[in-house]
């Protein structure tokens, strides 16, 4: 009798994981057809780490301009820094984000300004040491500083959409584990502030179903990389087509209810071992060169969202001036160019 019974579970069993596995190819296969529609009325943005500017070498003020002014983009996303701003508790510097700000107005630069405890760049998360002497002070500090911010800017018509934090939900960087009851208290202080604009929340594109993000936002933002390295396995292309993040939109929209999405991060610099700029060029653009940022742009475009932010504006000019490789920089502002 037992033996009967565990056939039958062994039967039953194994019929399941080979529906699971037929089900897996079927979806694989789905995500792999052609997509021959694109969305070419998509707006074109970048994202611009001062910090990381600085980090890798350049005149980051040299660089924000010439991003205005020789890309001429029109859409940027800025993160605000907060172990920056406030090094001392209670003392805030915003004259670097100012400077931003104001020059970004004068030549009618839509902004999605970035705040929160994780911002773009590496190390990912932006604390003061100060605020790191308990969970509680760092959590009441950050709420602090989130209203400071807001109430800062939120009178000028520049800054388009506020993002709070950068893919909360994701477990990456040197930043504390995933808390969504602080997310919550975040994000009802900001609408609190500022009814008047949609806040993003967003979160990866390849590694999450975005439900939890989506449900959170009034535009959700997701991250796109297309060639990646790992250690042990060596460069690779993620396996999928926009089909994917067609169907992640759906199911946001089943089950978040969330029908508004950008790309709040397009791969358009190089994802390689260690810090991008110590490599030699030729290992660089094993996973990012000009031929690679337009095949990722054309991807993005037919996944089909109105909006497109590139990641890397800073390694262009890094290859522009000190390494003098242009045809980055110099292929990114055709690409700008098409889509006025």
């Amino acid at each position: 009798m037992f033996k009967k019974k565990f056939r039958n579970f062994l039967r039953i069993f194994g019929k399941i994981i080979l529906a699971i596995f037929v089900l897996a190819l079927l979806m694989f296969a789905y995500f792999n057809i052609p997509v021959s529609d694109q969305n070419d009325r998509a707006k074109l943005g970048v994202t611009f780490s001062h910090r990381y500017a600085g980090d890798i070498g350049l005149d980051w003020k040299k660089a924000y301009l010439a991003i205005l002014d020789d890309l001429n983009v029109k859409k940027i996303r800025i993160p605000v820094y907060w172990d920056l701003v406030e090094t001392v508790e209670g003392r805030y510097d915003f004259s670097d984000v100012d400077w931003q700000i104001f020059e970004a107005r004068k030549r009618n630069v839509d902004i999605i300004l970035t705040i929160g405890q994780k911002v773009p760049r590496w190390p990912e998360c932006a604390i003061p040491d100060w605020a790191m002497a308990s969970d509680q002070k760092r959590k009441e500090s950050l709420l602090k500083f989130i209203s400071v911010v807001m109430e800062r800017y939120k009178n000028n018509p520049e800054i388009k959409y506020w993002q709070i934090e950068n893919e909360p939900f994701l477990i990456f960087g040197v930043c504390p584990a995933p808390d969504a009851d602080l997310l919550d208290s975040e994000l009802l202080l900001a609408r609190k502030i500022d009814d008047s604009r949609k806040i993003i929340v967003s979160d990866s594109g390849e590694l999450s179903i975005w439900i939890r993000a989506a449900r959170r936002a009034d535009i959700f933002g997701t991250t796109m990389y297309r060639n990646v390295y790992k250690d042990g396995w060596g460069y690779y292309t993620y396996p999928i087509g926009p089909r994917f993040f067609r169907f992640k939109y759906g199911v946001i929209k089943l089950f978040a209810e969330q029908k508004n999405a950008i790309v709040a991060e397009l791969q358009a610099e190089p994802w390689i071992a260690g810090w991008t700029t110590n490599a030699p060029l030729e290992e660089q653009f094993k996973s990012m060169n000009e031929k690679k940022l337009v095949e990722n742009v054309i991807y993005a475009k037919q996944v089909g969202f109105p909006e497109i932010y590139l990641w890397g504006v800073e390694w262009w000019y890094w290859l522009k001036i000190e390494k003098s490789y242009p045809a980055v920089w110099d292929t990114a502002k055709e690409l700008f160019k098409e889509v006025k």
